[in-house]
């Protein structure tokens, strides 16, 4: 039971401990500053433990962004070059896969693939990158591709978005991110990525991903031009998918970080609105069972406070992250096992590490020493 509970949220607490589904008007009285932090916080918490109890997740993964070259230009991001500029990259397949054996050397279970839509890469090298890194590492969980980049592969080799797909599934994808859904509402999708896909095809994406037996997880960033309505929005649009496919496996709220960026000039979100963005989503999805506190975009500290409000994962390793660090992210590069089982327990937490699909995954001390002491090392970006 809640110790404290304004007469305000008393309904809402009512369904919550009912196990009842939450409204659109709900979810507005949620995000305002009549409902207290603390109360929501507790209401998100009761929610997270009824399905995760004390456990919290995190694995051991790699990034690879493997060009920043992108035909888009959305006013959100801070990674994007065009191909001209100095700061533009691509990378080799000897890169690629010297990307890959480092993933296995550290003791990487998922290696996370997104990046630029770079118009003068044809659509057959990025299957072959699936599939050379998938033959080459075959125990690499490969979660890669947005929505935004199949939309792309799709449009430039005139393939229906399921033939692109089942392409990448055979070539070695294990699974999709979430990323691309910034917010899927019109007003403020038209304002900050107005040429990429819009929501429709990021929802006929997804629902035809797990109609082919793919899990896939769902963002929303969040922060920006948007309002509480917009935020609601979001979110009852993927609880509807789910409702429908059942293939949604973890949502992430993604802090926007301004800097270095066409909207340099906001305030990034407080920590009591990243707080509040948890559990409210923790509140209505309902239907998704694990909520991410992605420490690269929270912050450390932030991320083991989340794990209070609603969230049951903190990501993994990560290592090689640029897309946030690129607008700002404070945050460390990566961390290493050691410390993100440290943040975990310090929040009260049971940490258990898993793979792409949350399975748990058992280690033998020798192994546990190896990572420690790879995890240790700096890398260079």
């Amino acid at each position: 039971m809640l110790r404290t509970t304004t007469s305000l949220l008393k309904p809402i607490r009512d369904k919550v401990e009912a196990g009842a589904r939450l409204t659109l008007e709900d979810g507005l009285l949620l995000s305002g500053p009549d409902a207290p932090l603390a109360e929501v916080g507790e209401l998100a918490n009761l929610v997270r433990e009824r399905l995760h109890g004390n456990a919290a997740y995190y694995n051991i993964n790699t990034h690879l962004n493997p060009t920043n070259i992108c035909v888009y230009r959305c006013t959100f991001c801070a990674f994007r070059a065009d191909l001209r500029e100095s700061r533009g990259y691509l990378m080799s397949d000897e890169q690629i896969l010297a990307r890959g054996q480092e993933a296995l050397d550290a003791g990487s279970t998922e290696m996370h693939i997104v990046g630029g839509l770079h118009h003068q890469q044809p659509y057959a090298w990025y299957v072959n990158l699936i599939g050379q890194l998938h033959e080459a590492y075959p125990s690499l969980h490969l979660k890669a591709w947005t929505p935004v980049e199949i939309d792309w592969f799709a449009r430039m080799a005139k393939k229906s978005i399921r033939a692109v797909l089942e392409e990448m599934i055979d070539a070695g994808l294990g699974s999709m991110p979430g990323g691309g859904a910034e917010i899927f509402h019109p007003e403020i999708r038209n304002q900050i990525c107005e040429h990429k896909a819009d929501a429709g095809r990021w929802l006929e994406t997804h629902r035809t991903a797990h109609q082919l037996g793919l899990r896939t997880n769902a963002t929303m960033l969040y922060g920006h031009l948007e309002q509480a309505y917009h935020r609601v929005d979001h979110l009852l649009r993927l609880r509807e998918l789910q409702d429908e496919t059942g293939g949604l496996q973890t949502f992430v709220p993604l802090a926007f970080h301004p800097e270095n960026t066409g909207l340099a000039h906001i305030t990034k979100a407080s920590g009591l609105t990243d707080l509040r963005t948890m559990a409210l989503s923790r509140l209505l999805l309902d239907n998704i069972p694990h909520l991410k506190a992605y420490w690269v975009m929270l912050g450390l500290g932030t991320a083991q406070v989340a794990l209070a409000y609603g969230a049951d994962d903190l990501d993994g390793t990560v290592r090689h992250e640029l897309i946030y660090h690129d607008a700002g992210a404070e945050t460390p590069e990566m961390l290493s096992v050691g410390e993100i089982r440290r943040l975990i327990e310090e929040a009260g937490r049971e940490p258990i590490e898993r793979d792409t699909l949350y399975r748990r995954v058992e280690r033998e001390g020798a192994q546990w020493r190896a990572m420690e002491e790879v995890g240790s090392m700096n890398d260079e970006r």
